[in-house]
C-alpha cells in the first residue's frame, strides 16, 4: 500500500514538472513563436486606415479584407455590449486572472458540449497573437499558449482595456472585423448608441459570424441573440420582465456594408488613396522599421473635404446630368449607333481591355468565337439615371460598351482660392460603374475659352492693356502658322473693347490679345501662373486649343480673387497614426504670380460674362454682390466649361464623354448651357447653407492704387448685344430652369451617403440655415444686379460700389 501511494506521488510529482517543463519550453517559444513583452505591452490589431473630412466626418477607409476595423476605446462602448459578452461568453470575467478555473474543469471534464473553458481574455490572445491548428497534439499546445498569453495580458492590462481589445479585433458577419464596423455595418450606428437587443445581436455572432449571421440565417440569429438576453438576465444585467418584452421584438437591421463605393467622395477616395500609398512607401513607421501600410497601421488622414459642400456638389451633378445624357441618348447619331461609324479600331480595343474577354480566353475561345458572344443579348445591370441608379436589361456585350462609352461623364471641383483647400470633389457621374476620374492633373481636356482670362491677364499685367482698350475684332495673320481663327467671319470687323470681347468671348479679339502678347510669352506666362503642362507655343492657344486638367485650370485661377496670389489646391491637412500622433502637417503652396491691381480688374473684368455675356443673368439669378466667371466650349462641343468664383469660392465643372466623337449637337452643348447650371446649383445650395459662412454680400479686395481712378460707361465698355456668331459659342443661353430640371430627374439619389445619425445633423443644419436665408436673400441680393433707379456706368460699378441707401 504504501509503495503504491509513493508510486502515485513519484507520477504526480513528475507530471507536475513535465507539466511546468512544458510551460516553460512554451514560454520561451520552442513550440513556436510567443509574444514579446514590447507586443503584449503594444498588442498590433490589424486596423483600417480612414479618410475623415474637415470636421471629422468619415469619408471612407482603406483596408485589406480582413483589415476593416476601426479601433475605439472602452468609454465609446455600450455598456448593453460590455454586459452582454460577459454574461455570454465569460461570467466570471471580473473574478479572474485570464484562467478561469472553473470553466476549464467544466470543458475537461463534459469534453466540451457544456461550454469552452476559454475566457475573454484567452479569446483576445488567440485572436492577437495565435492561430488554432487542426492537429489535436498541436491544438492542447496552442490551448496553453493561450493560457499563457492571457495571464501575461492581465498583468499588461485593466479589465475595461481587455474588453476593448477583444470587442476591436473580433470578427462579426459579413467579413467585418471590431466593434465599431459592425455596429455600423448592421444598424448605421456608432458603437455607444447600440441598444440591448443590437447588443445582444452584435455579441451573440462573435463565436458563430457565418452561423449567426442575421441577413442570411435570420432565425438562427434570433435564437442566439434570444440566448445573450437570457444569459444577461441570469448574470443580473438586465431585469426579467425587460427582457420579456426585448426577445419579442424582431431583429430590426439597418444594413449597409462599407466598400470602396461607399462613403463620400469615392472618387476624392481613389485620388488620395493613390497619392498615400506613396506617401506610405516614402515615410517609415518607427513601431516596425518598415514603411507605413496603408491598409494595416489605423492611419488617420484628415482631409480639407466639407461634407456639406461634398453633398450638395453631388446633388447638383445628380440633377443635372440625366437631363443632358436624356438629350444626347436622344441624337440621331447616337440612337442609331451611328456615331460609332469609323471608330470600330475604338470598339475593338474596349473589347479586348474587358473583363469578359480576359476570361474567354482564360477559357480557351478563339477571337471568333470571343467576337461572337459579343454579340448575343445576355441579362445584365447597368448604370441608369433613375433612383436606384441601376437598371436591369437584355443587352449584347456589345451594345454595353456603347451604352457605357455613350454616357456623359463630368468634373467638379471646388476650393477656397485663399486657403488652397479643396472643398469638394466629384470625378464623375458613379464611381462604382465609372472608376476613372475626371479632376485630377493627369485627366486632361481641351478647355477652350476658358483660358482666355489667363490670356487677357497677361495683357493687363505685361502689355499695359485696360479693359476699356480697343482691339481687333477680326482675323489675325501668324506668319509661320496662319489664320487665327481658321475660319474668317464676315460679320467680325472694326474693333471692341477688352472687356467686351472677354463677356461675349470673341475669338477675332483674343486672336488679336495673343498676336500682342506673342504664343512664347504666353507659354511662359502659364508656367509662372503654376500651369503644370508642358504646352508647346501656338498661336491657337488664345482659343484654348490645348488639353489641361480641371485641377491645374483652378489652380491657375486662384491668383484672381486671391490678390494675385497663386494657391496650390490642397486636400490633406494632416496625417495622424493610429495612437493620434501627428505624423505630418500639410499646407498649400503659395506665391504672388501677378499684381494685386490686375488681379482686382480680371475680377471686375470677368463679371461681365455672368452679367451679361456667355453666362449672362448668373450673379442675379444667385443674388451675388460679386462675383466672375467665363465659358469655354471646344470643337464640336466635345467639351463644356464653366470656371467661377466668389470673393471665397473658387469652382470649376466640365462636362463631355470619354470618346470625343460622342458630343451634343447644338446649342445644348456649350459651357454656358451644359456646364454652368451644375456650378450654379451648386452655389444656390451653398448660399441657402448659413452653416458654412459663404456670404451673398462679400466683396473682392480693392487695391488702394485704383480706389480713384476714373471709369467709362458700362454701355462704352460692353455690347449690350452678342457680336453675330461670336465664337460660335455659349451663346443664347437662356434661363437655368430650362437646363436644370426635368420631370423625371429629382429622384436621381446621390452617389454619396452619410449613416443615418450624420443625415439627421446635416438635415436639421440644412433646415436652419434655408430658414435663416429666405429672410435675408431679398436684402443680400437685392442691388446684386445693379440700381434700377440710377444708371451707373459698368467700371464705375465695379471699382466704385454704389453705396447702400440709408
Amino acid at each position: 500500500m504504501k509503495k503504491s501511494v509513493g508510486i502515485f506521488w513519484k507520477i504526480c510529482f513528475i507530471s507536475a514538472g513535465l507539466f511546468a517543463l512544458l510551460i516553460i519550453l512554451i514560454n520561451f517559444g520552442v513550440f513556436g513563436k510567443m509574444p514579446s513583452i514590447a507586443q503584449l505591452e503594444n498588442p498590433t490589431i490589424v486596423e483600417a486606415s480612414e479618410v475623415l473630412a474637415a470636421d471629422g466626418t468619415q469619408l471612407g477607409k482603406y483596408y485589406r479584407d480582413n483589415g476593416n476595423r476601426s479601433i475605439v476605446e472602452y468609454k465609446d462602448i455600450s455598456k448593453h455590449v460590455v454586459e452582454a459578452l460577459v454574461a455570454t461568453e465569460d461570467e466570471r470575467f471580473y473574478e479572474h486572472s485570464g484562467i478561469d478555473g472553473k470553466s476549464v474543469l467544466r470543458a475537461v471534464f463534459f469534453m466540451g458540449r457544456a461550454g469552452g473553458g476559454s475566457t475573454i481574455t484567452q479569446q483576445l490572445a488567440l485572436n492577437l497573437f495565435n492561430r488554432r491548428s487542426k492537429n489535436i497534439v498541436v491544438r492542447i499546445i496552442d490551448k496553453l499558449k493561450e493560457q499563457i498569453i492571457a495571464v501575461k495580458l492581465e498583468r499588461n492590462f485593466t479589465k475595461q482595456e481587455i474588453i476593448a481589445l477583444y470587442l476591436n479585433a473580433a470578427p462579426y458577419s459579413d467579413n467585418v472585423f471590431g466593434i465599431r464596423n459592425a455596429a455600423r455595418t448592421f444598424f448605421q450606428k456608432e458603437p455607444d448608441r447600440l441598444n440591448v437587443e443590437e447588443a445582444a445581436m452584435l455579441v451573440g455572432m462573435v463565436n458563430g459570424p457565418g452561423l449567426y449571421n442575421p441577413r442570411r440565417n435570420p432565425k438562427a440569429a434570433l435564437d442566439r441573440r434570444n440566448l445573450v438576453i437570457n444569459r444577461m438576465v441570469t448574470n443580473k444585467y438586465l431585469p426579467e420582465e425587460e427582457a420579456a418584452k426585448v426577445k419579442v421584438r424582431p431583429i430590426e437591421l439597418n444594413y449597409k456594408k462599407l466598400d470602396e463605393n461607399s462613403g463620400l467622395a469615392p472618387y476624392f477616395r481613389s485620388v488620395l488613396m493613390e497619392e498615400m500609398k506613396k506617401w506610405c512607401r516614402e515615410h517609415e513607421n518607427p513601431a516596425t522599421g518598415k514603411p507605413y501600410d496603408l491598409y494595416e497601421d489605423g492611419l488617420k488622414i484628415y482631409t480639407t473635404i466639407n461634407p456639406r459642400m461634398q453633398l450638395y456638389a453631388e446633388e447638383a451633378v445628380a440633377k443635372h446630368m440625366p437631363v443632358l445624357q436624356r438629350v444626347l441618348s436622344a441624337q440621331g447619331a447616337v440612337k442609331s449607333g451611328r456615331v460609332w461609324k469609323g471608330h470600330e479600331t475604338s470598339l475593338n480595343t474596349y473589347m479586348k481591355n474587358s473583363d469578359r474577354w480576359r476570361g474567354s480566353k482564360e477559357d480557351g475561345l478563339t477571337d471568333d468565337e470571343i467576337k461572337a458572344s459579343f454579340n448575343k443579348k445576355v441579362p445584365m445591370k447597368v448604370f441608369a439615371w433613375n433612383s436606384k441608379r441601376e437598371k436591369d436589361t437584355l443587352m449584347s456585350p456589345l451594345d454595353s460598351i456603347k451604352y457605357y462609352r455613350q454616357m456623359l461623364q463630368t468634373a467638379f471641383m471646388v476650393m477656397d482660392p485663399h486657403s488652397g483647400e479643396v472643398k469638394a470633389w466629384v470625378g464623375g457621374i458613379d464611381f462604382k460603374s465609372y472608376k476613372y476620374d475626371h479632376v485630377n492633373l493627369n485627366t486632361k481636356r481641351q478647355v477652350g475659352s476658358a483660358i482666355k482670362p489667363f490670356l487677357y491677364c497677361q495683357a493687363i499685367e505685361e502689355v499695359g492693356f485696360t479693359p476699356e482698350t480697343q482691339c481687333e475684332a477680326s482675323q489675325q495673320y501668324f506668319p509661320g502658322f496662319g489664320y487665327v481663327p481658321a475660319k474668317n467671319n464676315p460679320d467680325h470687323f472694326g474693333t471692341r473693347t477688352m472687356a467686351s470681347g472677354l463677356a461675349w468671348s470673341v475669338n477675332e479679339v483674343a486672336a488679336y490679345i495673343m498676336k500682342q502678347v506673342t504664343p512664347a510669352r504666353f507659354t511662359d506666362f502659364l508656367k509662372r501662373i503654376n500651369i503644370q503642362t508642358k504646352i508647346e507655343p501656338y498661336p491657337s492657344l488664345a482659343l484654348g486649343a490645348c488639353d489641361l486638367s480641371m485641377y491645374e485650370m483652378l489652380w491657375g485661377y486662384t491668383m484672381f480673387p486671391n490678390s494675385g496670389y497663386s494657391s496650390k489646391p490642397v486636400y490633406i491637412n494632416r496625417i495622424e497614426d493610429k495612437n493620434g500622433n501627428v505624423i505630418e502637417t500639410f499646407q498649400t503652396k503659395m506665391n504672388q504670380v501677378i499684381s494685386e491691381a490686375s488681379a482686382y480688374t480680371m475680377c471686375k473684368m470677368l463679371q461681365g460674362p455672368v452679367d451679361m455675356g456667355t453666362a449672362s443673368g448668373l450673379r442675379a439669378r444667385l443674388g451675388a454682390m460679386e462675383m466672375g466667371g467665363k465659358t469655354g466650349t471646344t470643337n464640336d462641343n466635345s467639351d463644356a466649361w464653366f470656371m467661377g468664383f466668389t470673393p471665397q469660392l473658387l469652382a470649376g465643372t466640365w462636362i463631355g464623354c470619354d470618346d470625343r466623337f460622342v458630343r451634343l449637337e447644338g446649342g445644348l452643348g456649350y459651357g454656358g448651357r451644359a456646364a454652368m447650371p451644375i456650378w450654379e446649383d451648386f452655389f444656390r445650395k451653398v448660399y441657402a447653407d448659413k452653416t458654412l459662412g459663404i456670404d451673398r454680400s462679400s466683396r473682392f479686395v480693392q487695391p488702394e492704387n485704383i480706389r480713384n481712378e476714373a471709369m467709362l460707361g458700362y454701355s462704352e465698355i460692353i455690347d449690350n448685344a452678342p457680336p453675330p456668331g461670336a465664337e460660335g459659342e455659349d451663346q443664347g443661353n437662356g434661363a437655368a430652369s430650362q437646363y436644370l430640371m426635368g420631370p423625371d430627374t429629382g429622384r436621381v439619389p446621390v452617389e454619396s451617403q452619410l449613416n443615418a445619425e450624420e443625415r439627421k445633423v446635416f438635415d436639421e443644419a440644412t433646415k436652419d440655415g434655408k430658414k435663416k436665408a429666405d429672410n435675408s436673400i431679398n436684402e443680400e441680393g437685392k442691388n446684386a444686379s445693379g440700381d434700377k433707379k440710377e444708371k451707373r456706368g459698368f467700371f464705375k460699378r465695379l471699382f466704385k460700389p454704389k453705396e447702400k441707401d440709408q
